[in-house]
Order: C-alpha cells, then structure tokens, then sequence
C-alpha cells in the first residue's frame, strides 16, 4: 500500500473557472474503468509546458509540442491511458493527430488547439477507433468539478488517485490552484512515466507562465525518483485562465509572481511526493537530503546516487542498517574532489558516519530504529560550500518486481 498517502476527497478538490473536465470509459486497455480524460479550457486560457528528456519520447509529447508552438490558443487537452503511444514510429503520430482532430470536431476549434497525453504500455499501436468512440461520452460528461475522477481517469499502476487544491489570497483576490498527477514506476527526474496538470484561474503571460512552469517543476517533478527509469511520456501542464479579479501577472519578480510560484510549487511537491508515496511496491518514503555542496549539481549527484541505488533501496525494505551501502554511494556520484573525511552521514537525527568512517557515537540499534520508520531522511553534510538540495525517493520491495514483471497481463 501507499506509504502515508490517503485518496484525495473529491469535496476538497475545488473547481477552476475556465476549466471544464470530461471523463468517459474508452475500454482501451481494460472494460469497465475510466481511461479517457478531456480538460477543456476557455478561450484565452495560457497553457505551458516540460516534459521528458527521454530522445525516444512519445508521439503524443512530439504532437504537444507542436500545437504550442504553433500559439493557436490551447481549447483542450486529451489524455488516454492503458497505451502509451510512443514507439510506435510515424502510425503513432497520425494516431496522436487523429485523436486531437477527432476532439476539435466535437469541440469545434482546430486539430492545433488540441494537446494529446498518452501513457501505457510503449510499442503497443494507439486504438484510435477506441477513442474517438469514447470522446462524445466525455464531452457529455463536462463538469467543472470533475477533478475527482479526473485523477482516476489518468492513473496506471497506481494504486491511489492523486489531486490538490489551494487557495491563496493575491492582492486582495482569492485564486485557485488545483492539480492532479499520475505515476507509480518508471519515475526518474527529466521529466519524473507521469503526468501532471496543475490549473489556476490566476492570468500569467505567457512567456512568464513558461518559466513558472520550468521553475516549479525543478523544484517538485525533478526532485523525484523511484527507479531511474526515465520515461518516453513525460509532461507537466500548467493552466492559467486568467478568469480570476487578479490583474494580469506580467513581470517575474512582482509580488504577485512570487506568491503564485510558492503557492503552484507547493501545489506540486504534494503530487511529486504523493507519485514517490506511491510508487511501486513501496513501503518506505524516503527523504535524500545534502547540505553543504558547492553547487545544485554535485548535491543533487550524491542524492539520485543515493536514491538510485539498489542495494540502498533493498536495505530500507529489509529495515537493515547496512549503512556503508549509502558511503559507497556517495563516493560513486562523480564529485571527484570530495573530501570524504570531511562530511557527515545522518539518517534522521542519528549520526552514523564522520571523519571518513563510523561515528564513534553510532549504535547499530539506533541505525535500525530509524529504518523501521516508514518515512526516514537520509541527511549529507559535505562542509564545503552553502548549496543545499533535496530528493525524495522511495525503497525497493519484492512487489516492485512482481509488479513490473507482470505490467502487461
């Protein structure tokens, strides 16, 4: 099960002004489950996006790119689960062009003003046909207080729904933030397979809103880990209505701006976290602290060395305080110059490893305490600079093979 993570309650899940969502039953991959999700937007909504560094990226991630390119003026989003699209050459391509002009003709707006999401098994060919039969259904079922099943409509493996809603007063006006994600395995930073949307009736500008989105997904979607495995579908939305009293927000650092970054990048660290909270198999969620670097990058490669390895990850499911699995990962992370006498190993307020070797203080018992905590931080101090970076990462269980062994039965 999830590690401290609980179902979102569809009553605190608010609505958006200018976002109306859609849900159908498309029996893409199985019958009788939601797997077909369109998000309509209003005319004028901003939309930005990052999605995967993954070269092999899907058909439906090369589509999106294009239609914003092209600023048209984003009407909708459609998203299918249970079939990836992605390996699947130029076929996948027509499909993902077939699927947004198939929802334009319902919705009466250009094939360009459509942006297409996919995730499910890669290399398996897109069921148009299965789609474009469950868009009406979907278009019928338009709501604005369909996040709910919204963020059932989207998952794969997971075994929890993940959404979040978040009001903050900006200038005197109340704006809402709301967001659901997907994801579960296959989660490694560039992007996090997952998908995100995050809507709020707050007006950005569009170029802002393009380094807002870049700004909170580094903060959130890039600082998780499950296995290393970065997916070929990838994307993280963001939505701007601009249906709220809030004036316009223009200029990166007004007081406005800052107030809607803290607000949507808190937003997202409840789903990134929730997609590590509930990764596969997981019964540990782990928080991979480093302080003191030089700089973000040689902090953030001690902890995805950390996070990435599976013998670390192994010996947090066993709750074996087989501590000297995290030294050695830490002098593997590629900082050739760490002085390794120099820093500290904690994992939570318990001192295991300094002077380059076991803390003299360090008491087996103490190590395994910690470890059968179902929420643990593993914390460097390298006492060589002022740059701190944080991951969350989870561990590995025998689930996590049973569940990926089997993906496609």
């Amino acid at each position: 099960m999830p590690v401290n993570l609980n179902p979102p309650v569809a009553a605190q899940l608010l609505p958006v002004a200018g976002v109306s969502l859609g849900i159908a039953e498309a029996n893409i991959k199985r019958e009788n489950r939601r797997d077909l999700l369109v998000i309509q937007l209003c005319d004028g909504a901003r939309v930005a996006g990052v999605f995967t560094k993954n070269r092999f990226c899907a058909a439906p991630v090369i589509v999106a790119k294009e239609h914003l390119d092209k600023a048209d003026g984003i009407r909708a989003l459609v998203v299918n689960t249970g079939n990836a699209n992605a390996g699947t050459g130029e076929q996948g391509l027509q499909d993902a062009r077939s699927t947004c002009a198939a929802l334009a003709g319902l919705l009466g707006c250009k094939s360009t003003q459509i942006l297409p999401f996919s995730t499910g098994v890669i290399m398996e060919i897109l069921p148009v046909a299965k789609i474009a039969a469950g868009l009406p259904a979907a278009v019928a079922n338009m709501s604005s207080d369909n996040w709910f099943y919204a963020s059932q409509a989207i998952m794969t493996t997971d075994i929890v729904a993940k959404a979040i809603s978040k009001q903050v007063v900006v200038d005197g006006v109340t704006v809402t933030i709301t967001g659901i994600a997907k994801g579960s395995g296959m989660i490694h930073p560039n992007m996090a397979t997952m998908l995100g949307y995050i809507a709020t009736d707050a007006g950005i500008a569009q170029p802002l809103l393009q380094e807002l989105v870049t700004q909170v997904a580094n903060r959130s979607f890039n600082c998780i880990t499950v296995d290393g495995d970065t997916s070929t579908n990838d994307a993280l939305m963001l939505i701007a209505t601009g249906k709220s009293a809030l004036p316009e927000v223009t200029v990166a650092g007004s007081h406005a701006y800052g107030i809607l970054l803290e607000a949507i990048t808190e937003v997202a660290i409840f789903l990134a976290q929730a997609i590590v909270r509930d990764g596969e198999g997981a019964t540990k969620f782990i928080t991979v602290v480093v302080e003191g670097g030089r700089d973000e990058d040689e902090c953030k490669k001690i902890g995805y060395a950390i996070a990435h390895s599976p013998l670390v990850k192994t010996a947090f499911f066993a709750s074996d305080p087989n501590l000297g699995r995290i030294l050695a990962a830490i002098g593997y992370a590629g900082v050739d110059d760490l002085d390794v006498a120099a820093l500290q190993l904690y994992l939570d307020d318990v001192l295991v490893a300094e002077n380059g070797g076991r803390a003299a203080t360090y008491q087996e018992e103490d190590g395994q305490r910690v470890m059968q905590q179902s929420d643990i931080t593993i914390r460097v101090v390298l006492n060589r600079g002022h740059v701190n970076a944080t991951l969350w990462t989870c561990d590995f269980s025998y689930d996590y093979v049973k569940i990926n062994a089997s993906y496609r039965s």
